[in-house]
C-alpha cells in the first residue's frame, strides 16, 4: 500500500490565533472581558442587586445579526451589565449573573456602539473597554460636551454591519445618557438597511447607582433592572419615522413619558 506524501495530504487548518473583524485578538478580548467581569461582579451582586427579566428570549438567538436596542444611563456600567448577562446566557443561566462560572469562558463576539471621543479620550480603562468590543462612531451632533453640527460619520454603518456579521451588537439609539432624548434617525436607517433581529432592552437604576461614566458609586444598595423584550424584525412596510417611533415605544422612551419622569423626580426631591 502506497502512503501519500505529507505535502499532498489535505490536513485541517488549525486556527490557533483568531482575530475579529476589527483586528482584535479574540483570545485577548476574551481574557479582558473575563477580567472586567471579575472586577465588576460585586457591583451587580453584592453592592447592588441586578434584577433581570426576559433572558429566555436570548437562549435561541443566532450567533450573528442581532441588534440589542436599549435606553442609556451611564457610559460603561450599562454595557458591562449586558456583557455579564450575555456571558451568563452562554452558560445557559436564566435571569441571573450570580454564578461566576461564566468568567471562565465569556462570550467574545459581542459589540456595542460608542462615541469615539468617549472611548479614546478618557484614559486607560475606557481603552480596555474599547478592546472588549466597542464599535466607535463620531457623533454628528455633539463632541466634548458641546453641541455641534457636522456631517454624519460615513464609516459608522460599515463598522456596525461588520460587527453584526460577526456577532451581537448593543446600540443605544438615543445616542446619549439623557433620558427621553429622541431616537436618532441613523439607527432607523441601519435597521431598515441591514434588517437585523432586534431585541429591545429597558434598563433602570444605573443612573441612581453610578456616576455618568458608570465607574464610581453614587448610591449603594440600588436595585438595577434589565428587561429584555421579545425579538422583532422590522419588515419593508415600516418607514423610517415609524421605526423611530416604535423603537422609542419599545425601550420606553416616548416623549409623553418625560412628563411622568419629571413629576416623579420632583416628588422624590420634595420628600
Amino acid at each position: 500500500m502506497k502512503i501519500p506524501s505529507l505535502n499532498k495530504l489535505k490536513l485541517p487548518k488549525l486556527r490557533l490565533i483568531r482575530i475579529d473583524p476589527f483586528g482584535n485578538f479574540v483570545l485577548l478580548k476574551r481574557a479582558l472581558i473575563g477580567m472586567l467581569a471579575v472586577v465588576t461582579y460585586s457591583r451587580f451582586n453584592i453592592t447592588n442587586k441586578l434584577k433581570i427579566e426576559g433572558t429566555e428570549y436570548l437562549m435561541d438567538l443566532p450567533d450573528r445579526n442581532v441588534m440589542f436596542i436599549s435606553n442609556h444611563q451611564t457610559y460603561y456600567a450599562d454595557v458591562m451589565a449586558l456583557y455579564h448577562i450575555f456571558c451568563s446566557v452562554k452558560w445557559r443561566f436564566r435571569n441571573t449573573v450570580k454564578y461566576p462560572l461564566y468568567f471562565l469562558l465569556p462570550r467574545a463576539n459581542s459589540y456595542y456602539v460608542a462615541a469615539e471621543e468617549t472611548m479614546k479620550d478618557s484614559g486607560l480603562i475606557p481603552r480596555i473597554f474599547s478592546y472588549t468590543g466597542a464599535v466607535t462612531v463620531k457623533r454628528s451632533w455633539r463632541t466634548k460636551g458641546q453641541d455641534v453640527q457636522r456631517g454624519a460619520d460615513r464609516q459608522a454603518p460599515d463598522k456596525i454591519q461588520k460587527a453584526l456579521e460577526y456577532g451581537w451588537v448593543v446600540n443605544f439609539p438615543q445616542g446619549t445618557t439623557k433620558p427621553y432624548a429622541p431616537v436618532r434617525k441613523g439607527v432607523a436607517h441601519l435597521i431598515k438597511e441591514l434588517n437585523p433581529i432586534v431585541v429591545p432592552v429597558v434598563i433602570n437604576g444605573f443612573r441612581r447607582a453610578f456616576d455618568k461614566k458608570g465607574l464610581k458609586f453614587k448610591k449603594r444598595g440600588t436595585t438595577l433592572s434589565v428587561k429584555f423584550k421579545p425579538p422583532i424584525r422590522f419588515d419593508e412596510s415600516y418607514t423610517l419615522d415609524q421605526i423611530q417611533e416604535e423603537i422609542a415605544r419599545l425601550i420606553e422612551q416616548e416623549p409623553e413619558r418625560a412628563n411622568i419622569f419629571t413629576i416623579n423626580n420632583s416628588t422624590q426631591a420634595e420628600a
